[in-house]
């Protein structure tokens, strides 16, 4: 795709349980080169809005494209422009993490990770547990493999769901890192669902606070700098002013 083409545009988009609708998001349009924030209360459909562009749910109506693919009309290229953080427990138990990476490399005609995908390995000190298996790793072990295999595709989204939850802060750090260089290098846009403030603060160009099942707010760069350290109370006087009758 061009240039110019977004990581990530949804047109439409309804989601729900047979006639009950439970999101409804604007024309969303994630520029290659960005990290945007999704956050909101808990069971406002942050998840069910990532799971929708990840292919994971489907839509009532309304198109989902990834780097300009059809997630319904071209679901293979749009799949291959994806990287999605899957949660730790649904990781294959029984084969090791070496395995793991070979299968996802496998599945994406590669022979083996990006040199930056081995580096993040290193920097995690996972170079020596590649043989262990995935059941008898921790919850930290697995978030970071879950991580490595969202981005041996090279991905032009990549869509995170808390996927700093299980981390050590020094762990988060690099990933934080790691993600920064492939968004300001525009390899990839992020996609990321977090009640981790402090990340949005710092490193989101846009934050979308979901309510209700419904885009309430979009915050730009300017306005999350202008409230840094006070995030939560502008999100909170953002959520009552919705409420209010």
């Amino acid at each position: 795709m061009s240039a110019g083409t977004p990581a990530l545009a949804t047109r439409g988009l309804v989601v729900g349980h047979g006639d009950r609708r439970i999101l409804e998001v604007d024309d969303l349009e994630l520029p290659l080169g960005a990290w945007w924030a999704v956050l909101g209360p808990n069971g406002c459909g942050k998840t069910t809005l990532l799971d929708t562009i990840a292919g994971r749910k489907a839509a009532l109506s309304g198109s989902v494209f990834i780097d300009g693919h059809s997630m319904t009309a071209a679901p293979r290229r749009a799949r291959s422009a994806l990287g999605v953080v899957l949660p730790p427990d649904v990781l294959p138990p029984r084969l090791t993490l070496r395995e793991c990476l070979a299968v996802f490399c496998a599945a994406h005609g590669r022979s083996k990770p990006a040199a930056d995908v081995e580096e993040l390995v290193g920097a995690w000190g996972l170079a020596g547990r590649l043989d262990e298996f995935v059941d008898r790793s921790s919850l930290g072990t697995r978030q970071k493999l879950a991580v490595l295999l969202a981005l041996v595709s090279d991905p032009k989204l990549l869509v995170l769901d808390e996927s700093f939850n299980g981390l050590d802060p020094a762990s988060g750090i690099v990933l934080k890192n790691h993600l920064d260089q492939r968004v300001r290098g525009a390899r990839c846009s992020v996609l990321l669902a977090t009640h981790a403030l402090d990340i949005v603060e710092q490193h989101a160009d846009c934050a979308l606070l979901i309510d209700r099942g419904r885009v309430r707010a979009r915050l730009g760069r300017r306005e999350l700098e202008a409230c840094r350290g006070r995030l939560d109370v502008r999100l909170a006087e953002r959520l009552s002013t919705v409420s209010a009758p």
